[in-house]
């Protein structure tokens, strides 16, 4: 005879997982939650005011920055990428996060383990004022390796119609603003892994696996805020793919920024030197990094990016850095042929 323990599934530690995410979401809550963690379903009841409301989704993981935090022995910070990944694509579109549920995956669940990295998502959900709302806690043992978790999850955020980021308003001469990151992000960590052998090596006077774990930022708040006072023409956040991928994103097209009745090509054209580029970076390229490649991959210090018109760039500028994120001037949308170009 076998039960489900003997099979490699312990429930009493999936109990205890589970309460010790009840402790997390519980400081997340906002107006709007019906239900707690527990039930079948997560229930948000539509806030009041919007005539037109459109929900905003958008779903990530943390990709291969996870084997980093493995080998660090330190999982409190990935659940705000987690959370960060998917509430940044929301806010691209002008919408309020809502509600997030999240996805934790492993071959055996050890219930500290398992907390930490949900207080990590909670952590995220505070930062973008988004309600924990639940998730799934999957233990499939032989299937991911013993040590080894994967986490993704899903944010759904609101609008009104008529406010929606669609770069449509984008025109040539608007401002590039450039919102700086906290580091690499989650991105690009299939490469970084292979220039980072060794997370204990020294880089700054610290492990440098603990420089590759600052999590994502989320901009959501700062932006949000900005939109009650300008009018913001585009958002990009930018992620895998580097700048190259991401910003042709923001155009209405989705990056065929191409007009078939003759108007001229809207391009990005991006000042190189215009913001500061963090040393973790450049200590990528020491390690062997092809330097040509690196705005195809990484975000190189901008992790966030918005399109305005000239006469608001200094306001939003002058905002950003109050709300203490700071913020570049660091190109404009011009004409040409390249989707973007560095200048």
């Amino acid at each position: 005879m076998i039960d489900y323990r003997q099979s490699g599934v312990d429930v009493e530690e999936g109990y205890r997982a589970v309460d010790n995410y009840k402790e997390s979401a519980k400081r997340t809550m906002i107006p709007g939650v019906l239900n707690g963690l527990g039930s079948f379903a997560g229930l948000f009841q539509v806030p009041a005011g919007y005539k037109e409301p459109v929900i905003v989704s958008g779903t990530d993981g943390v990709g291969t920055k996870l084997d980093i935090a493995f080998k660090m022995k330190k999982y409190d910070t990935v659940g705000i990428d987690c959370v960060a990944m998917c509430v940044n694509d929301v806010l691209c579109h002008g919408a309020k996060p809502l509600f997030f549920l999240d996805y934790l995956a492993c071959g055996k669940l050890d219930a500290d383990v398992a907390g930490q990295m949900v207080k990590g998502v909670a952590d995220g959900c505070l930062q973008a004022a988004s309600a924990l709302m639940g998730g799934e806690t999957a233990e499939m043992p032989g299937f991911y390796d013993e040590g080894k978790y994967d986490i993704a999850g899903f944010s759904v955020g609101i609008v009104e119609k008529s406010k929606i980021i669609d770069g449509s308003k984008i025109k040539e001469g608007d401002v590039l603003i450039g919102l700086a990151s906290s580091g690499v992000h989650s991105n690009g960590f299939s490469l970084v892994r292979k220039l980072v052998t060794n997370v204990n090596d020294d880089f700054n006077g610290r492990p440098i696996g603990e420089t590759l774990l600052t999590p994502t930022r989320i901009y959501v708040k700062p932006v949000l805020g900005l939109l009650e006072k300008i009018d913001i023409h585009g958002m990009v956040h930018i992620t895998g793919g580097g700048f190259h991928e991401n910003i042709p994103r923001m155009y209405p097209t989705g990056g065929v920024h191409g007009d078939a009745h003759g108007k001229a090509r809207l391009i990005s054209c991006i000042k190189k030197g215009s913001w500061p580029v963090p040393p973790i970076f450049d200590e990528l390229v020491r390690r062997g990094a092809d330097p040509a490649r690196m705005y195809y991959t990484f975000n190189m210090g901008i992790g966030f990016l918005l399109a305005v018109g000239k006469a608001d760039a200094a306001n939003a500028i002058a905002f950003l850095n109050k709300e203490g994120f700071p913020a570049y001037e660091i190109g404009y949308v011009g004409s040409g042929t390249e989707d973007v170009t560095f200048i």
